[in-house]
């Protein structure tokens, strides 16, 4: 599964901690192509599926931030 980013990760990454405060730097480590472990990850501390977390994710970087 590949992550589909409109904006810089680092910057995906800090509007994910802003929209959810329970996430950490440790939850959010991503390498570009190894979207599973993080989505693995996300989808366990969030109690959703890894194409929820995936949808969140894409849809967070594709508003930039923006309430989706």
């Amino acid at each position: 599964m590949q992550l589909k980013l409109e904006a810089p990760w680092e910057e995906v990454k800090e509007k994910l901690k802003e929209i959810n405060y329970d996430l950490t730097d440790e939850d959010l480590v991503y390498q570009p192509g190894q979207a599973e472990p993080l989505l693995e990850r996300l989808a366990k501390k969030m109690k959703k599926t890894p194409v929820e977390v995936k949808g969140w994710i894409e849809s967070v970087s594709y508003n930039k931030g923006k309430a989706s």
